[in-house]
């Protein structure tokens, strides 16, 4: 490389360490692009760098502390930052600054002057002699400026607490009240009536904490290099970095509207909701398990081959985030109401599975096809069957993902549900699955089994039970376990009967865990009235109502019992020979 090109080079990035006090000056005006991701730490990540802080600030009086690094659009000698990494930080420093600045007192005229001098790291104040206005050290995102100005950087942070979060726009301003209300609660823990202790931490803060500015002079140069740091382990999101791909090669003209569409998508899903539908898309375009990063895997699968950024957005994003908000949140919306409220049933026991490989194939027809119910009504009928018995049978994750690789590929053929192969069950497989439901269910694993149980009580049903797994408990009628003077004994006599029927779904019934577990033993009678019944003597699920009907429970009542509740299973699961595919 010759020396002309090498100090070219050199002037496009730059980096240098500053002390707070230096990062928020007139030398930086922080901005925050529209394009960027909103402000997303929650209390766990401000309160990790409060305490931080807090405990370095009192072990290592004199060393200092790194913050990390920002990087910045920004030409030599001029203050404009654009903000490509570090609002995070930024944004939270300012908070913690506001806080500070209103935690003081400002009593005498000397306390009010140096309440005065620490509000200038939060607003600048304006110089006439320089050139220079009266504003916040930092803009944020346009959405959320005004909200941040109102309450943070005009010290209106009392008003700030006592705001209904659920009014507010969105997570970003959630989180900026959240974080504000935990600050102020360090702060107040942490010093009050400790004058000194305030005034050590506060030149702490701004004369021994350092941030390392990354600055170049262009848009193009700044993501390379904020891609470069944050595929390092940064704490970045991958969708963060691919918005920053995408957003980088948006022709101008589109930017706005490619920018505010992405936004609109992520405050509608949430951080976590978007990144999910990230790694979904990932598995649409490569159908197979992921071996690298979603980073990775996203640029050669999804944005190889001269990607159109503002098509993948109108064509592929927000067909697939609508897809994906109304499958995780049940919320299918059609002309017919009828297929709507199936399909979203359907839905909701889809959501109650212990894995998500079924998700993409769901989010690929659901976007073609949201428009045709009957269409989707049957797909996600034979969808929910396949995962059951996938859950059921025990099937693992590298058969999972190639069964819907299949279902994928034959989704991208434009079949309709009825031509979606893949989407059958074998008459292997059938048997397998009704072996399953024959056998020991409570055996099973805990997730398996209840999911066995509640769905089998949805068939029995109405289908407008409310299932809340997180109060369920499968409980045995007939107990594991009896005493040689027990009624049960009387009852059930021979041993190896009782052993092949008290762990089938003949014998076993849903129960809130709130049930008296000294009650399980009980004589059947009394073991019915005070373990089976629920609220007002009305039990919540149809599997126990049926057992309160009975006036006994003897052998000949499981072995009925069970061969209609797995024809239940049976038929709405479709496992009889007749719903085998033709050939």
């Amino acid at each position: 490389m010759d020396i002309d090109k090498a100090k070219v080079l050199t002037k496009k990035i730059s980096g240098s360490e500053y002390p707070l006090s230096k990062i928020f000056s007139s030398e930086f005006d922080f901005i925050i692009p529209r394009y960027q991701r909103p402000y997303a730490w929650e209390v766990e990540q401000v309160q990790d760098l409060f305490e931080d802080l807090k405990d370095f600030a009192e072990a290592a009086p004199e060393e200092g502390y790194f913050l990390g690094s920002v990087v910045l659009i920004k030409e030599d000698g001029k203050p404009h930052s654009e903000v490509i990494d570090g609002q995070q930080r930024l944004t939270t420093l300012t908070i913690l600054l506001a806080v500070l600045v209103n935690f003081l007192s400002g009593e005498t005229d000397e306390d009010a002057e140096q309440k005065k001098n620490l509000k200038t790291y939060v607003i600048e104040p304006g110089n006439k002699w320089e050139g220079l206005a009266a504003k916040p050290r930092l803009t944020l995102r346009e959405r959320d400026n005004s909200f941040f100005r109102k309450y943070v950087q005009e010290w209106r942070l009392d008003e700030l607490k006592k705001l209904d979060a659920s009014g507010l726009e969105n997570e970003a301003q959630r989180n900026i009240q959240s974080n504000t209300a935990y600050i102020q609660s360090a702060v107040k823990k942490s010093f009050s009536n400790n004058e000194e202790a305030l005034i050590r931490f506060i030149q702490f803060l701004l004369g021994r904490c350092f941030l390392v500015a990354v600055s170049t002079p262009n848009r193009d140069s700044a993501f390379r290099v904020f891609s470069v740091m944050n595929s390092r382990g940064m704490e970045l999101q991958p969708t963060d970095i691919i918005k920053a791909d995408i957003i980088g090669i948006v022709p101008d003209a589109d930017q706005d509207n490619v920018n505010d569409d992405w936004e609109q998508m992520e405050v509608d899903l949430g951080r976590d909701g978007f990144n999910d539908l990230f790694s979904y898309i990932r598995m649409i375009y490569a159908k197979e398990k992921a071996r690298k990063s979603l980073l990775e895997e996203f640029r050669q699968h999804v944005m190889a081959d001269n990607l159109n950024p503002k098509l993948f957005v109108d064509e592929i994003l927000k067909p697939y985030a609508n897809a994906y908000d109304m499958i995780r949140t049940n919320s299918y919306v059609s002309v017919s109401v009828e297929k709507s409220k199936q399909i979203n049933e359907l839905l909701t026991w889809l959501n109650k599975l212990d894995f998500s490989d079924w998700v993409p194939p769901a989010i690929a027809f659901m976007s073609r096809m949201k428009y045709e119910p009957t269409e989707v009504l049957s797909f996600f009928q034979r969808l929910e069957r396949l995962a059951a018995w996938m859950l059921s049978c025990r099937v693992n994750v590298n058969e999972r993902i190639e069964v819907f690789a299949n279902v994928l590929a034959e989704i991208e053929e434009e079949k309709s549900s009825a031509e979606i192969t893949w989407l059958e069950l074998s008459e292997d497989e059938i048997k397998q699955f009704v072996d399953v439901l024959n056998g020991n269910v409570y055996q099973l694993t805990p997730r398996r089994r209840s999911y066995i149980m509640l769905r089998l009580d949805s068939f029995i049903s109405d289908k407008g039970a409310i299932y809340d797994p997180k109060i369920l408990t499968i409980e045995h009628v007939l107990p594991q376990t009896i005493t040689d003077d027990s009624e049960w004994a009387t009852l059930w006599p021979d041993d190896e009967k009782r052993a092949v029927w008290v762990h089938r779904i003949g014998n076993l019934i849903p129960l809130n865990k709130r049930r008296n577990s000294s009650a399980q033993n009980y004589p059947f009678k009394k073991k019915r009235e005070a373990y089976f019944l629920g609220k007002d003597n009305v039990s919540s699920y149809a599997l126990t109502t049926q057992v309160l009907n009975h006036q006994e429970w003897t052998p000949k009542v499981v072995k009925a019992r069970q061969k209609q509740l797995l024809e239940a299973l049976k038929d709405n699961w479709r496992l009889h020979e007749s719903a085998l595919p033709d050939g």
